[in-house]
């Protein structure tokens, strides 16, 4: 038995399919079992509750013999990771995936990546096997603009000239699927990031080309992004991101790595391919 958490997100969704696929027996802790139907259609038991519940965790934990943490960052989130890591180890578990960031680091300047790299030196302090799954930028950010590029063939995001080589989802979830049914894992920090490190620049150039019309992109001043988002995040949360946006802004993240080629054996989808995925939200 694998128990997930954040089913009802990007990576953790991916990965609860994926792991489907493989034919894994999951359980799935969510707080709103409506947003996990489909899951539980398809086989996925479901504990309703908050991770930030110890006892619905420990309820959770019964039994699995895997889990894997992935919550929302938050300012409660190093909090929740320790306690769910201090559970997990009172539960047996005998393997625990955490995902991480690629910007967690121990030298993080930054709230998120900071969290991150406690939490994940906690686990390591643990006693329990471990993973740390640390992707890149996820391309799927990329569809919360996908109105402005269908309407008037622009974006804009607070990222300056700054560098990504920016994931998939799915392929972050293939990533996850086989590091939780695989072997040889445990011990292991995969950094997964896409096949090339571009600009945002060069993001909008790849989408001209498969649209076959002239997309920009306009460096969004941080003061604007900040006022744009007051209200949909909450501060800490508001902060956080603009720290972390500004880092990538002023130093990029200027490398990828053979992480997924090596796991999966396959190329990882590129920011073209993905852009052609979703073609029809974009034109």
């Amino acid at each position: 038995m694998i128990l997930l958490t954040g089913v009802t997100g990007k990576t953790g969704g991916e990965t609860a399919k994926q792991l489907l696929q493989k034919g894994a027996r999951l359980r799935a802790l969510v707080r709103d079992p409506a947003k996990a139907a489909d899951l539980q259609a398809a086989g996925v038991e479901l504990v309703v509750g908050d991770v930030a519940d110890a006892d619905t965790v420990r309820r959770a934990l019964q039994g699995a013999e895997k889990a894997f943490l992935t919550l929302p960052n938050g300012q409660r989130q190093l909090e929740q990771e320790k306690q769910f890591t201090d559970l997990a180890v009172a539960a047996g578990v005998k393997h625990l995936v955490k995902m991480s960031s690629m910007e967690a680091v121990p030298h993080a300047e930054t709230p998120i990546p900071r969290a991150h790299w406690a939490v994940e030196e906690y686990i390591r302090a643990s006693g329990l096997a471990w993973t740390m799954v640390k992707p890149n930028f996820f391309m799927q950010n990329l569809l919360a603009s996908a109105a402005g590029i269908k309407s008037n063939r622009r974006f804009s995001l607070p990222m300056g000239n700054g560098t990504t080589g920016m994931a998939d989802v799915r392929d972050i979830g293939a990533v996850c699927a086989e590091v939780l049914t695989g072997t040889g894992h445990a011990g292991q920090s995969y950094a997964i990031t896409g096949p090339e490190v571009l600009t945002f620049q060069e993001v909008a150039d790849r989408f001209s080309a498969v649209l076959g019309e002239k997309v920009e992109y306009l460096p969004l001043p941080m003061e604007q992004f900040r006022e744009r988002m007051t209200g949909i995040l909450e501060p800490w949360h508001l902060n956080a991101v603009c720290e972390l946006f500004r880092e990538i802004a002023a130093t990029g993240l200027p490398h990828t790595t053979e992480t997924f080629r090596t796991l999966i054996g396959r190329e990882p989808r590129s920011v073209t391919r993905f852009i052609q995925d979703h073609v029809a939200l974009f034109k």
